[in-house]
């Protein structure tokens, strides 16, 4: 077994990550590369955890004539039907993984059982955890946060669609600076985009490292467990 600098990751995916470049719906493609890199990881002895958006299929900014709740709820269902699409590809290349959902659908997923999910990854099974927190106004970045909590995670894997954090947006401002390191307090105080406040704050309080990095290189899940600097790192120091 290689020296590994994580031995149990919570992985953060966005929908968006899952679509490629048809920017919405998912290409079975890119989801091949991701989980190739997912099965590299596990077959090195890692425990990996998944929290899956639904960016692909909902955002909250298009139900903005309904009530809340109900966009909220639509999200929560896109990230299920993501979650059911990478255990799919993982059981293709032979990774035992199992989908839990916060809201339940017991004939294609197991309820959130925080013990169960524990002694899956135990087993070197992967877990991935779908539908959010199952309640509205919360963000599946708060999920992951709150997921990487409760399964004692060392570290919490951000997969973007740009290689780290930066002062501004690189894709409208040329000048914008990449951090190589940062503070959860950092962050909040200039209103970075990296993750929404409140997931923020929970990673902050529990003091868990979250390592921002570009998806479009899969084999960064691979470096990063390695202990190569990739990306951003984001801790209390």
């Amino acid at each position: 077994m290689p020296n590994l600098a994580y031995k149990r990751i919570l992985l953060k995916v966005s929908g968006e990550a899952l679509s490629g470049e048809r920017q919405n719906g998912i290409d079975v493609e890119t989801i091949g590369r991701i989980c190739d890199e997912i099965q590299k990881v596990v077959e090195m002895g890692v425990e990996v955890a998944i929290v899956v958006g639904g960016g692909n299929f909902w955002r909250g900014r298009y139900g903005h004539q309904m009530e809340r709740t109900t966009s909220d709820y639509m999200g929560m269902l896109a990230t299920i039907i993501n979650g059911l699409a990478l255990q799919d590809a993982l059981e293709t290349r032979g990774i035992y993984t199992r989908v839990q959902t916060s809201i339940e659908m017991r004939e294609i997923a197991e309820p959130y059982i925080k013990r169960k999910a524990i002694k899956h990854l135990e087993k070197k099974r992967v877990v991935i955890f779908a539908g959010g927190t199952g309640n509205p106004y919360f963000s599946t970045d708060t999920a992951a946060a709150l997921r990487a909590a409760e399964m004692g995670a060392e570290v919490i894997l951000l997969a973007k669609t740009i290689d780290g954090v930066y002062s501004a947006d690189p894709k409208l401002d040329a000048s914008a600076v990449k951090y190589d390191k940062i503070t959860y307090l950092d962050i909040l105080n200039k209103n970075l985009k990296v993750m929404d406040s409140t997931a923020t704050s929970l990673c902050r309080d529990n003091n868990i490292p979250i390592i921002v990095f570009g998806i479009d290189d899969p084999g960064n899940i691979v470096k990063i467990v390695k202990g190569e600097e990739i990306g951003t790192i984001v801790t209390n120091e």
